[in-house]
C-alpha cells in the first residue's frame, strides 16, 4: 500500500513537471512599428566623434580634472544639435548637471531621458589608436566614451534634433538630463532629481544606460536578447581590519593579521549570500527561459523544484547568472606590512559588494559579521547605498521602451533584468517607479569588454541604431 502511494505521488510529481514545461511557451512580444526611420546618419556619427574629442575624464580627485574640456563639450552642443537649442530651455545645475526641457503639447507628467558625458581615465600606451582623437576607420569609431555613454548622449540629442526638424512635438514635456560626474558618483544627477522634487515634477518614465541587445547571455537561448534593467543592485565597500603588536617576522605567533584576514576572506567566499529566485531575476527567467532548450525549460518552468541547480551553479562558477540571484562579495584590495620581514601592526582588506534587492546595507553587514565570526576582525562600511526600487513592467511606460527596442532590433527577445552595475538612474527611484535602464546598442562580448577598458570603440551602425531607438521612443512620448 505504501509503495503504491509513493508510486502515485511520483507520477503526480512527474506530471506536474511535464505539464508546467509544456505550458512554458514564449510570451507575446511587444507590439512595434516596422516603419523605416530616416535621418542624417553621417551627421550623427560626426557629432559623436566630436564629443569623443573632448577629454571629459572624471577622477575621484577633482584637481586632476580639466574643466576646460567639460566646457568645450557643452559649447559644442548648440552647433551639433541646433534645432534642440532653438526649442529647448537649458539649465546648468551644480555638479555638472545639464538639464534641457522640450515643451510638450499639454501639461502632465514628463519623460526623462538620461546619459552621462564624463568618462573614465585611460592608459594611452595600451591603446591601438589615440583614445581622444575620434578616429573613424573601416566603419568603426575609436575613443573613450563611444560606448559609455556618449553614444546615448548623442543618440538622444540627434533624435530630438531630427524630430524637431520634422515639426514633431511630444504630447508631454521631455527632459534631457545629463551628468558630467556619473563615473565618480558625482552630484550632478542628484541635483537634477532635487530640481524635480523642488518643482513637484514626477516623471512618467525615465530611461538611462543599462542593458543592451546581446547574444549568448542566457542558457539555451540562441536569439539576441534586448535586456532592459528594471532595478539595480546596491553597493557596499567594506573594510576588514586586524591588528597585532607587530614585531620581527623571524618569531611569529600562530596567526598574523594577514592570516586572520585570509581566514575571514575564505569564510565569506565559501559561504556566499543566499540566492533569491524572485524579483527582476524571476521576470528574466520567466521571459527568456521560455525560449530556451528543453532541459533548461524544465528547470526554469519549475524553479520551485529546481532552483537549487541555479543556486549551485552560481556558487561554483560565479559570473553573470550568479550576480543576478544573490548579493556578491568581491575582495579587491589588501595591505599589510611595508617590509618583507616585519609582522604588520595592522592589516586591511576591502570587499566590493553588490546588494541584491532582497538584501539591504544593514542585513548585509549582519551577515558579514555572523559569517566571519571572529572578534579579531573589525568590519567597517566605507561607503554604501541601497538597492534601487523595482520598476513596473505591466504598464504603458514599460511598453513604450520595449516597443522601441523591438522595433529597432527586430527578432530580439525583450526582457526585464537586474542591472548588477550602478548608474545615475538609482537616484530617480524616489520620484518614479518607471525607471528603465537600456543602453541603445547591440554589443558583442568583445565590445562589452572595452567599456572602461582599452580600445573602446563602436561600429557606425551601432551609432545609427542608437539614434533610431530614441526616435522610436520619443514618437511615443
Amino acid at each position: 500500500m505504501i509503495g503504491y502511494l509513493l508510486l502515485c505521488l511520483l507520477a503526480l510529481f512527474v506530471a506536474v513537471i511535464v505539464v508546467r514545461t509544456l505550458c512554458f511557451t514564449p510570451k507575446p512580444q511587444s507590439q512595434h512599428s516596422s516603419e523605416a526611420v530616416r535621418f542624417d546618419r553621417d551627421a550623427a556619427v560626426d557629432s559623436l566623434a566630436q564629443l569623443v574629442r573632448c577629454k571629459t575624464v572624471s577622477y575621484n580627485d577633482p584637481s586632476l580634472e580639466d574643466d576646460g574640456e567639460f566646457d568645450k563639450l557643452i559649447s559644442l552642443l548648440p552647433g551639433l544639435y541646433p534645432r534642440v537649442f532653438d526649442v529647448c530651455s537649458v539649465q546648468q545645475l551644480p555638479g555638472r548637471g545639464l538639464l534641457l526641457r522640450w515643451p510638450g503639447k499639454a501639461p502632465g507628467d514628463p519623460a526623462v531621458l538620461m546619459a552621462h558625458y564624463d568618462v573614465v581615465p585611460v592608459n594611452e600606451a595600451n591603446w591601438e589608436k589615440p583614445p581622444f582623437a575620434g578616429i573613424l576607420e573601416d566603419g568603426v569609431l575609436w575613443g573613450r566614451g563611444t560606448l559609455d555613454t556618449k553614444v546615448t548622449f548623442n543618440g538622444i540629442l540627434s533624435a530630438a534634433n531630427y524630430l524637431i526638424g520634422q515639426n514633431y512635438q511630444p504630447e508631454k514635456d521631455i527632459y534631457f538630463a545629463f551628468s558630467g560626474g556619473e563615473e565618480v558618483n558625482g552630484p550632478g544627477a542628484p541635483n537634477i532629481v532635487q530640481y524635480f522634487i523642488d518643482h513637484q515634477i514626477t516623471p512618467a518614465i525615465v530611461v538611462d544606460e543599462g542593458g543592451a541587445v546581446v547574444e549568448n547571455v542566457f542558457p539555451g537561448v540562441q536569439q539576441p536578447c534586448g535586456l532592459i534593467g528594471i532595478a539595480e543592485k546596491g553597493l557596499m565597500n567594506v573594510q576588514f581590519r586586524a591588528v597585532s603588536a607587530g614585531g620581527h617576522a623571524s618569531a611569529p605567533k600562530p596567526h598574523t593579521p594577514v592570516g586572520v584576514l585570509a581566514k575571514a576572506c575564505r569564510r565569506l567566499e565559501d559561504h556566499p549570500f543566499k540566492a533569491h529566485m524572485d524579483g527582476p531575476a524571476a521576470q528574466m527567467f520567466d521571459t527568456l527561459g521560455r525560449h530556451s532548450t528543453l532541459l533548461y525549460r524544465v528547470i526554469f518552468a519549475n524553479l520551485w523544484c529546481f532552483g537549487w541547480i541555479i543556486d549551485l551553479l552560481g556558487k561554483k562558477s560565479g559570473g553573470d547568472m550568479n550576480a543576478l540571484v544573490r548579493t556578491t562579495v568581491a575582495f579587491t584590495q589588501m595591505e599589510g606590512s611595508s617590509a618583507r620581514n616585519v609582522i604588520p601592526p595592522e592589516a586591511k582588506m576591502v570587499a566590493n559588494m553588490r546588494l541584491n534587492p532582497k538584501d539591504n546595507v544593514s542585513s548585509a553587514l549582519d551577515y558579514l559579521t555572523k559569517t566571519v565570526n571572529d572578534p579579531e576582525v573589525e568590519i567597517r562600511i566605507l561607503e554604501s547605498f541601497e538597492p534601487s526600487p523595482i520598476s513596473e513592467t505591466d504598464c504603458p511606460a514599460w511598453d513604450k521602451v520595449a516597443s522601441a527596442v523591438a522595433g529597432t532590433w527586430p527578432g530580439c527577445i525583450v526582457s526585464p533584468y537586474l542591472m548588477v552595475q550602478c548608474s545615475d538612474s538609482r537616484h530617480y527611484g524616489k520620484i518614479s517607479n518607471h525607471v528603465y535602464r537600456f543602453s541603445a546598442m547591440d554589443l558583442s562580448a568583445e565590445e562589452r569588454a572595452t567599456i572602461h577598458g582599452n580600445n573602446e570603440r563602436i561600429r557606425v551602425e551601432t551609432v545609427e541604431k542608437a539614434v533610431e531607438f530614441f526616435i522610436r521612443l520619443m514618437k511615443q512620448l
